[in-house]
């Protein structure tokens, strides 16, 4: 099992959600969160430079069985990638998942995902 966390920008939120249900990954987790990357948005004020500001984005977090990992992935990156792509598109990150719990049915592992 892994932890799929995808920040990306917020415009590409619901081509994500639609490319997703398509590939049939349906269990997803949105919040909306702010950060800054690599995204040049340096300003100067009265000649003193003037940390950037943080950038609003959308974070998904979706549990996998190990066979939807690369499925997930690629469905992600085609759709939240802007044209050719662009600094601030975003960033995946895929951890190991411990353990899943179903609260409702206290089903574990790959079952409760």
């Amino acid at each position: 099992m892994k932890l799929i966390t995808a920040i990306i920008t917020l415009d590409r939120l619901d081509h994500v959600r639609e490319a997703l249900i398509q590939a049939d990954i349906t269990r997803i987790t949105v919040s909306r969160v702010t950060g800054h990357g690599r995204q040049e948005d340096i300003e100067f004020y009265r000649g003193q430079k003037i940390a950037p500001n943080l950038i609003p984005k959308v974070r998904l977090d979706i549990a996998v069985n190990d066979q939807f990992v690369d499925i997930t992935v690629d469905t992600i990156l085609n759709a939240a990638k802007h044209g050719l792509g662009e600094i601030g598109d975003g960033k995946i990150f895929i951890t190991p998942l411990e353990q899943c719990v179903r609260i409702r049915t206290n089903e574990r592992g790959g079952a409760a995902i």
